[in-house]
């Protein structure tokens, strides 16, 4: 109850740049989609897009490419990161894309995700103050076309955002979530950028954890993205959820 879900925060006073990081690896038939909303960004301030794949090969190329001849006034590129400097490959692009960001608000996002037009303004609003180092967007799984998704769209959407409810009323929040995260270049300095998350599984938990731990804030943004996956099965849904139970379990094992 006490939690502002889906309000919309004031515009801000100013409105600063943003490079947005989006790691990418194949397509479905949502991904044009998800990408496109992030292209059609209704904010005043200047945004940069930093597409990162790991292989020209890989189907989402002609689909980006696609995309950046739609949006020509648009700051956004496709960078090809081939190196793998860690075991985790998200954030070996995310290492090789950092060096091309030129502003001092950053986010990072899945690339299934679909965002509303106003997500930068809401964020920019969310970190106006000066210790906030990152911000969380809350996300909801939207696609549920099959039994199983339906059963684990109540999982994500009521169960697990009642224990992250929880955690956040019983202590300062010290960690993030993945979806979509937003933060500032200095806190992402002070850790020692990306690349002392290369070989952790939990890179979003990592992310907020460490940048709390060097006196910065986390917070939860209120307003609310989705998250496009493809029709999966049981077994695939039930993969899924030992997936996330094996890094919840590395991250927090006593719990």
């Amino acid at each position: 109850l006490r939690f502002p879900l889906h309000r919309r925060l004031p515009a801000p006073a100013t409105s600063p740049g943003f490079t947005i990081f989006k790691p990418l690896k194949g397509r479905d038939a949502f991904t044009e989609k998800c990408l496109r909303s992030w292209l059609q960004q209704d904010y005043a301030g200047r945004v940069q897009i930093l597409f990162g794949v790991a292989s020209d090969a890989d189907p989402v190329c002609d689909l980006m490419r696609q995309l950046l001849e739609q949006f020509p006034g648009t700051d956004a590129q496709l960078v090809i990161c081939p190196e793998q400097p860690g075991a985790n490959a998200k954030v070996s692009t995310l290492i090789q894309l950092q060096p091309h960001a030129r502003h001092e608000l950053l986010i990072v996002s899945d690339a299934d995700v679909l965002v509303p037009s106003d997500l930068l303004t809401n964020l920019a609003a969310a970190l106006a103050p000066k210790d906030l180092g990152l911000v969380s967007c809350v996300y909801r799984l939207a696609h549920t076309p099959t039994t199983a998704m339906r059963w684990e769209a109540v999982a994500v959407n009521a169960d697990f955002w009642s224990q992250v409810l929880q955690a956040t009323a019983l202590k300062p929040m010290d960690f993030a979530l993945g979806a979509v995260m937003a933060l500032r270049r200095q806190a992402l300095d002070d850790i020692g950028g990306f690349s002392t998350l290369a070989d952790c599984l939990a890179d979003d938990y990592q992310l907020g954890h460490r940048i709390r731990h060097k006196g910065w804030r986390v917070e939860l943004c209120p307003l609310v993205v989705e998250c496009w996956d493809p029709p999966q099965g049981w077994i695939a849904v039930w993969h899924h959820q030992l997936r996330w139970a094996r890094t919840i379990r590395v991250s927090q094992p006593l719990p």
